[in-house]
């Protein structure tokens, strides 16, 4: 019963978007609705609620109204700095029309989840949000998110969860033989350490050359369900061998999660699934993204290109982002991407997808492009690409590659999630915003650059901030982000002779 009600309510949002999207009632429930363990590996993930805020600035069309949930209550300060982004429009007038709730728990559960355990929380949402003319937006689409649409009797902009295969590491490597996207040769799906060495011995014989293989969690994200694991330089001369080989390795491999340990590892393995991928060798390498969108009319859009910033023991965990790709690959990033959107949406799929490549350039100077990821969901990307998308009202142009205000202004931006320096600990939202007021550091909406700050929740626990910043030129963007990084530091050092650790972009 409910998973036909599930899909009348999707039918619905099909047949009605283009009267939904421009006025409607709007549930944003930035629920991280992902394997909890992993999530663990994410230092102030509980935060990270706090990211889908840029939906906010949806709040700048007057008829709009939201309502915005999380499992702890939002500074007040956090939520004053979002409404005071939003140009030519009181903050007052746009505070009317949003709704805050919170489920008061802090355990580390899905906030879906949160939710749903509460009757009367669920009660007063529905009071909120109108049939017929509310939707539900989320960071991923699950079971639960499937669950709470139903109960609420409004349907969901985003993924079927029945689909969700599709972004695991096993189904991106379907997809893209399906779509003929070039992706490193790898290993089946499977759920056990032993079964892992006889399918990575296979790989290793047909690729004698390989120097190292990367194995993946099959539902890990940000790199942080993977390991790097080198091979000896002489192949085993059998299979028996080379298993042999690879069972005695395993242990030794670099885990790009710091904690991570083989015995944990192997347990995740029995429980998540695990593959094998060729590691792309390159002395020039890049990770460049490209973002795309399936509407509830079934088009597939292009919404932007990136190129990823990437740390960790080798370069795989996800640390932010430039704006726009290289224009040597991006229009092919735009080929490849667009390949996968046909793919996904004959398969049923909706709203937001990603495609992570490796770039690797070759003596000629051309790029070679290898798709090794999908992600069925708001990445790490989505929040700085919209949050420029709502502040100026502006376009991808997939003819340049460049986005694009409605006058025609080329913007740039460098986003990170992950400024993190042990002296930002203590810092409460109000102690930062007096930081960007005394410092000129906020956005100006009459030039349309300057810096939009998130994750201000994660400040004085983990001493750790998100931030876009955005101007005209790359080169402009760099020196902003520079200037808005040695700010802070100089206004929290403890002494000038600090030495900082730095995991941003640089």
């Amino acid at each position: 019963m409910a998973m036909s009600r599930f899909q009348e309510l999707q039918e619905h949002l099909r047949q009605h978007w283009q009267s939904l999207d421009a006025a409607a009632n709007i549930l944003v429930v930035p629920s991280l609705s992902l394997d909890q363990q992993e999530m663990r590996k994410i230092q102030g993930s509980h935060h990270y609620e706090e990211r889908l805020l840029f939906s906010l600035i949806r709040l700048r069309n007057p008829r709009a109204r939201m309502v915005y949930i999380t499992s702890q209550p939002l500074h007040p300060s956090i939520i004053d700095y979002y409404l005071e982004l939003l140009p030519g429009m009181p903050a007052s007038h746009a505070r009317e029309r949003l709704l805050l709730f919170s489920t008061y728990d802090a355990s580390n559960r899905p906030l879906t989840e949160k939710i749903l355990e509460r009757p009367r929380l669920l009660a007063r949402l529905r009071q909120a949000l109108p049939p017929n003319q509310s939707f539900m937006v989320c960071f991923n689409s699950t079971s639960r998110e499937r669950d709470l649409s139903v109960a609420l009797d409004i349907p969901l902009w985003g993924l079927d969860p029945e689909l969700l295969y599709w972004g695991t590491k096993a189904g991106s490597r379907q997809i893209f033989a399906e779509s003929g996207v070039p992706h490193p040769d790898g290993t089946p799906l499977v759920f056990h350490p032993d079964d892992l060495a006889e399918v990575t011995a296979e790989l290793w014989a047909r690729q004698p050359q390989a120097r190292r293989l990367v194995v993946k969690l099959n539902e890990g994200f940000s790199g942080e369900g993977n390991a790097l694991l080198e091979l000896p330089p002489e192949l085993g001369a059998t299979h028996a061998e080379r298993v042999q080989i690879l069972k005695t390795q395993f242990p030794q491999m670099r885990f790009q999660c710091t904690t991570e340990t083989w015995e944990n590892f192997a347990q995740r393995i029995r429980e998540l699934g695990a593959i094998s991928e060729l590691f792309v060798e390159g002395e020039n390498k890049r990770s460049p993204s490209v973002q795309g969108q399936i509407t509830p009319a079934g088009t597939v859009e292009i919404l932007s290109t990136h190129d990823q910033i990437l740390g960790g023991p080798d370069q795989q965990i996800y640390l932010g982002c430039r704006f726009p790709a290289d224009p040597a690959y991006q229009a092919q990033l735009q080929t490849w991407g667009l390949k996968i959107g046909y793919n996904l949406a004959a398969k049923g799929a909706l709203e937001r997808y990603g495609v992570d490549f490796i770039a690797r350039e070759l003596p000629d100077g051309s790029w070679d492009l290898q798709a090794i990821e999908i992600n069925l969901r708001k990445g790490g990307t989505t929040h700085p690409f919209m949050t420029l998308k709502f502040l100026t009202n502006g376009f991808f142009d997939t003819e340049t590659g460049l986005f694009l205000t409605p006058r025609q202004q080329p913007k740039y931006y460098i986003a990170t999630d992950n400024l993190q320096r042990p002296y930002y600990r203590g810092l409460l939202p109000s102690d930062l915003l007096d930081i960007i007021v005394y410092n000129s550091l906020h956005f100006d909406s009459t030039t349309e650059t300057g810096t939009v700050f998130h994750l201000m929740g994660c400040l004085s626990e983990f001493g750790k901030l998100g931030l876009t910043c955005i101007s005209d030129s790359a080169d402009k963007t760099q020196h902003l982000f520079d200037q808005v990084v040695r700010i802070l530091d100089e206004e929290t050092q403890p002494s000038p002779n600090a030495t900082p650790r730095s995991d941003c972009p640089g």
